[in-house]
């Protein structure tokens, strides 16, 4: 169940920005845009509670830290509007690196300076040591 949700918000949130990026690529105006901007938003507020888990875990994975990029990225966009264009196209750029590197650069976390998948992985590597 969790999969099928993954595959059908990212799907959506491709599509959606795929519209946004290409809008303002073509400059099209704003307000025919809005639609496109609130399904890329929803979409990827969804994405983060499914691939988060409700999870700290993976606010501080390599993948979380990238999402959180694009985030601040995105949210930048109103704020530096002559740039928008190289600011969506680098979100692109971050999201499908993420999406697609392997899983000891995905689950290594920024703080414990190692891959961690889960809880239990951490603990007994604490243990180990």
């Amino acid at each position: 169940m969790i999969r099928t949700l993954r595959i059908g918000f990212r799907t959506l949130h491709i599509g959606a920005m795929g519209l946004l990026l290409g809008g303002l690529a073509f400059d099209i105006s704003p307000e025919r845009l809005e639609v496109s901007f609130w399904v890329t938003v929803g979409s990827g507020v969804a994405l983060v509670l499914v691939e988060s888990g409700a999870r700290w875990l993976w606010f501080h994975q390599l993948s979380g830290v990238m999402t959180l990029t694009k985030v601040a990225l995105f949210v930048a966009v109103p704020l530096a509007w002559d740039f928008r264009l190289p600011i969506l196209l680098a979100v692109v750029v971050i999201g499908s690196v993420g999406s697609h590197m392997p899983g000891r650069y995905r689950h290594f976390s920024v703080i414990y300076g190692q891959v961690i998948r889960d809880k239990s992985d951490f603990v007994e590597k604490e243990k180990g040591t």
